[in-house]
């Protein structure tokens, strides 16, 4: 059984909420997102070794989170995860495209 524990290391990228509340599992969603979208090399090494791969690339790409900017969005999609030529739109990820409010 994995450990569902948060290592403390990670409050500085998690600072939403407390690493001590988090559960990896039930978690995994806002955790996978938050570090992709802040977290360092050390961070994301970690990411990959507790989820692994798969995991991160179906949270990815089935769980829209707005909160990148737009360069670590695409560095995330095409290099990080190597999802090139999946065709994913900015407007669920990217945090600083303004909406549309034309009538």
């Amino acid at each position: 059984m994995q450990q569902k524990k948060i290592p403390q290391k990670l409050q500085s990228v998690l600072w939403s909420s407390g690493v001590r509340k988090l559960n990896s599992e039930r978690d995994k969603n806002y955790i996978i997102h938050q570090i992709l979208s802040y977290g360092g090399l050390d961070e994301i090494l970690w990411l990959f070794e507790k989820y692994g791969a798969s995991q991160i690339i179906k949270t990815f790409t089935t769980t829209a989170f707005k909160d990148y900017r737009k360069a670590r969005f695409y560095f995330v999609k095409n290099i990080l995860l190597n999802l090139e030529d999946r065709d994913m739109s900015e407007l669920l990820y990217v945090k600083n495209i303004p909406r549309d409010i034309r009538p």
